[in-house]
């Protein structure tokens, strides 16, 4: 039997929500787990994109529940006659969302590659960017950080686009969608448990009704487009004031803290082939103000009369 489609109006919201983001003419995969959010995204991308959507569902393997999760949305697939693929994964051993995020990444490029899709959407919503920039705050991040998730960028390790289209809708509108459309989602029981922050961050927002959630979603927009400028003129910081010669690089800053810190990180990382912290990187900022000798990595960095040098800590005799 035939799923009934989202009211034409929300139709035409969505297509306007996706329209800045991707205008590929091709195909559009979207990411579907089965809960809420993910099949409001599904049925949404097919009412706007018809013939155009297909659909993956990755089986992490961490539940016992996940295959029937991934049958169900199969079967949510075929009534819409949506092409689906199951992609199963290993998660390695560690941090246990982190691991999964990258497996769950690494399976859909390779999907996209092989069904020659153009672009990745994923249902992240205003709730989640509402919770996330809170939970930011709490931890003292700085712009990049309270930025939260953005609308519009890459699958992780890949060129392909990743699109967000529902950043500005509501998790209540979402869960309605679905309702109407007489389905019921995968209800994930780690969203109620209270040993994970986010749990608790969803909680404390939903008990304060002073707090506009769109306003923070936006907020958190804002940041990214600061973060944008920051990156912009860190950019520009990087070509006037930092040469490399046969030790390693010396820069001269010139610009406020927020960007020389982003100069120093992509320094530290040409250097040391890692990414350092951002609270290793103010030390060293603030060392090298104090004219102090310092090490980040596997690198020494010195105030010199004409600037800051970087270059190889000397290698430790056996």
């Amino acid at each position: 039997m035939a799923l009934p489609l989202p009211d034409p109006d929300l139709t035409e919201r969505f297509a306007a929500d996706l329209a800045p983001l991707w205008s590929g003419q091709g195909k559009l995969g979207v990411a579907v787990s089965g809960g809420p959010d993910s099949l409001a995204l599904l049925l949404l991308t097919h009412a706007a994109l018809p013939g155009r959507v297909e659909v993956a569902t990755v089986d992490h393997g961490l539940r016992a529940e996940s295959a029937d999760e991934a049958a169900m949305v199969a079967g949510i697939c075929a009534r819409l006659e949506v092409p689906h693929q199951t992609l199963t994964v290993e998660v390695p051993a560690g941090n246990v969302q982190s691991e999964a995020r990258g497996a769950r990444y690494a399976a859909l490029a390779g999907w996209m590659a092989e069904r020659g899709i153009e672009a990745l959407a994923t249902a992240h919503h205003a709730d989640d960017q509402a919770e996330t920039l809170l939970l930011r705050l709490n931890r003292g991040s700085g712009v990049a950080g309270l930025s939260g998730v953005r609308a519009r960028g890459l699958v992780p390790g890949t060129r392909l686009p990743l699109v967000r289209p529902l950043l500005g809708w509501r998790r209540s509108e979402l869960v309605q969608i679905v309702a109407d459309a007489g389905l019921d989602p995968v209800m994930d029981p780690s969203n109620e448990n209270d040993r994970f922050d986010r749990v608790r961050m969803r909680k404390a927002i939903a008990g304060a009704e002073w707090l506009d959630v769109p306003a923070l979603a936006q907020s958190a927009a804002n940041l990214a487009d600061a973060d944008a400028a920051l990156e912009w003129a860190a950019a520009r910081e990087w070509s006037e004031a930092v040469s490399k010669g046969p030790m390693g690089y010396t820069y001269r800053p010139q610009a406020p803290r927020a960007i020389a810190l982003r100069v120093l990180t992509r320094l530290v990382t040409e250097l040391d082939g890692e990414a350092p912290r951002g609270s290793a990187v103010a030390r060293l900022f603030d060392s090298l103000v104090a004219r102090q000798p310092a090490s980040i990595g596997g690198l020494v960095a010195r105030a010199m009369p004409d600037g800051w040098s970087f270059t190889e800590a000397p290698k430790r005799r056996a």
